[in-house]
């Protein structure tokens, strides 16, 4: 465990790595982790360099979601007030979703609530078999919350995410699989090696055209096919212009492995 609850490790090949460091609160989104997260975030935001993000946690558990007990310690508390509290809240955590490069969360283990919206947040999720993903608001007596409600349909659709959300169930990794809350499973030990080549897959691709292609899709895809065209026709040409696309095309006709740099 480090002294932060916050691990960064940044890759050579511009992957960077947050790790949630709380092994013995299950990854609980404290203060200071929060905190720590939206200064890490904020600080990725502007860095050019990074090609992927991959998000995990230490021990046991990716993350158990928010830490509720100061609403026990606050019985006076007001609607308002708790309002206030918990924008600022789903705001930082779900800032990751603003970042241009694609991230990843490596879901190593249970992914609960709050928890499970950060995985939602990230553009790949892969699942340790084992993991158990859940939203387990109603089972609290509480509404949903750090846009739940959207990144649930999102994710599996309207229907499932429905039965998710009221019943408040908990689904494991194969499951998450087959109903497409997850991109991939893998045993436990090979997790984080297996989410690294898929982080390495992208981190090789042309950056601008990465980010472009994440923006893209960035709200759930395009509201129509025509909204699409018009999106691609603006996007497209600006990769035409990169000298990216140049060195695609000269590594496409000379059988090599392009260089990409962002320009």
């Amino acid at each position: 465990m480090t002294d932060s609850p916050l691990d960064i490790e940044r890759m050579s090949d511009g992957i960077v790595v947050l790790r949630l460091s709380l092994p013995d609160r299950r990854n609980a989104m404290t203060g200071e982790l929060t905190a720590a997260w939206g200064e890490a975030i904020g600080t990725l935001r502007g860095d050019r360099s990074v090609r992927c993000v991959v998000v995990t946690g230490e021990g046991s558990a990716f993350c158990s979601g928010g830490d509720l007990s100061w609403i026990a310690e606050s019985p006076d508390l007001t609607v308002d007030s708790i309002r206030d509290r918990m924008l600022p809240f789903y705001r930082t955590w779900l800032s990751i979703r603003e970042l241009e490069a694609p991230s990843i969360a490596a879901i190593n283990g249970h992914a609960v609530g709050a928890g499970l919206c950060l995985a939602l947040a990230c553009d790949l999720r892969y699942a340790a078999r084992g993991a158990k993903l859940s939203a387990p608001f109603t089972r609290l007596g509480m509404h949903a919350g750090m846009a739940a409600t959207w990144l649930l349909p999102e994710a599996v659709g309207l229907p499932l995410a429905r039965e998710l959300l009221l019943t408040g169930r908990a689904v494991d990794a194969d499951e998450a699989l087959r109903i497409g809350l997850v991109n991939g499973v893998h045993d436990p030990e090979s997790l984080f090696d297996e989410t690294l080549k898929v982080a390495a897959q992208i981190a090789a691709t042309a950056p601008v055209a990465s980010r472009l292609t994440k923006a893209g899709l960035r709200a759930g895809g395009h509201r129509t096919m025509e909204d699409a065209l018009q999106y691609e026709a603006l996007a497209q040409p600006v990769t035409f212009a990169t000298e990216d696309l140049r060195e695609g095309l000269a590594a496409t006709r000379e059988r090599r492995k392009p260089t990409f740099t962002g320009r």
